[in-house]
């Protein structure tokens, strides 16, 4: 190995190392390309050492790696705490401060379904206004679709399945929150198909099954969702009425809440998804499944207004 042409071709990666190692802030940018030149200065350090009897430069690179290394770990003990800030400030604090909006959406949400179901459950008129097949007993009987779809796929890919699709109906819930009527629209369709499912599932006598496999993941889930729908229709509100600032800054102000808010539904969703994809098929006694559901949707509540409340008041 011919070691100063090696040593002039790597000199400006071992410069920018040293650079970087040095800064006292980094962007995300700088952080990976900080890490991407660390590994690569490892390896040939690594190379040096066995075809180089040149101890000042291999002294010098051992330098720089130890001080690179101290920064490298440095970036990601950051890295985590901004993760444990987003989940222990920036997203509690976020959902708490629209609370109003996404507890009227949750009041409106349950009145409608509620309706809907008394009125499906008690007239036939109903079901035809709504399309809904005369003899409903492939839904409603013991083993049909009602409870099958909760055990028709493995577990771990039902979760999956769960999961991205709650995380599409509260992203359109929320980013069409913009226009408002698209959002209220989504809101009222899943009203629509809770409280039909409620309605012919009383009809049949089996409003208990109903409640037994919607209720342990149904009220994590459907909390995400009023979330989802009070963050985008306050959104929609800015924009109608910005208060005291310009309409561009409140849009962007809250713009980012409403970002923060579905960045953190994500992992509220994968928990409810869980509950769904384990915990509601598992053949578990009903109050067993029902309880770890009330478990889950109370630690959210408690987190919210606990935690997020401590949060929105220190960063006011």
């Amino acid at each position: 190995m011919d070691v100063d042409a090696y040593t002039y071709t790597h000199r400006q990666s071992w410069y920018r190392l040293d650079q970087l190692s040095r800064q006292h802030r980094l962007s995300g940018a700088e952080a990976d390309e900080l890490m991407a030149l660390y590994r690569r200065t490892s390896q040939q350090l690594s190379r040096l050492q066995s075809h180089s009897p040149d101890p000042e430069l291999i002294g010098g690179l051992s330098a720089l790696l130890t001080r690179a290394r101290g920064r490298v770990l440095g970036t990601r003990v950051e890295a985590w705490r901004a993760v444990g800030r987003f989940f222990t400030h920036s997203f509690p604090a976020a959902v708490y401060r629209i609370w109003p909006w996404w507890t009227g959406v949750a009041a409106a949400f349950v009145a409608i379904a509620a309706g809907l179901g008394v009125w499906v459950s008690g007239s036939g008129s109903a079901r035809r206004i709504l399309g809904v097949p005369a003899d409903p007993g492939s839904l409603t009987s013991p083993g049909g679709e009602f409870e099958t779809y909760y055990s028709a796929h493995p577990h771990d890919a039902f979760a999956a399945q769960v999961w991205t699709n709650n995380v599409w109906v509260s992203a359109v819930a929320l980013f069409t929150g913009l226009l408002i009527l698209p959002a209220v629209y989504a809101l009222f369709m899943n009203a629509l198909n809770v409280g039909v499912s409620a309605g012919l599932m009383a009809d049949a006598g089996r409003l208990d099954a109903f409640f037994g496999f919607i209720l342990p993941h149904g009220m994590l889930e459907l909390t995400a969702v009023f979330v989802a729908g009070g963050a985008g229709l306050k959104l929609g509100w800015t924009l109608i009425d910005p208060g005291r600032r310009s309409r561009a800054q409140a849009l962007a102000r809250q713009g980012r809440a409403s970002a923060t808010v579905a960045l953190g539904l994500v992992a509220v969703l994968a928990v409810s998804g869980t509950i769904e994809g384990f915990i509601t098929p598992s053949g578990w006694p009903a109050p067993v499944r029902i309880g770890i559901g009330l478990i889950a949707e109370l630690g959210f509540l408690v987190y919210v207004f606990g935690v997020g409340r401590r949060a929105a008041k220190g960063s006011v």
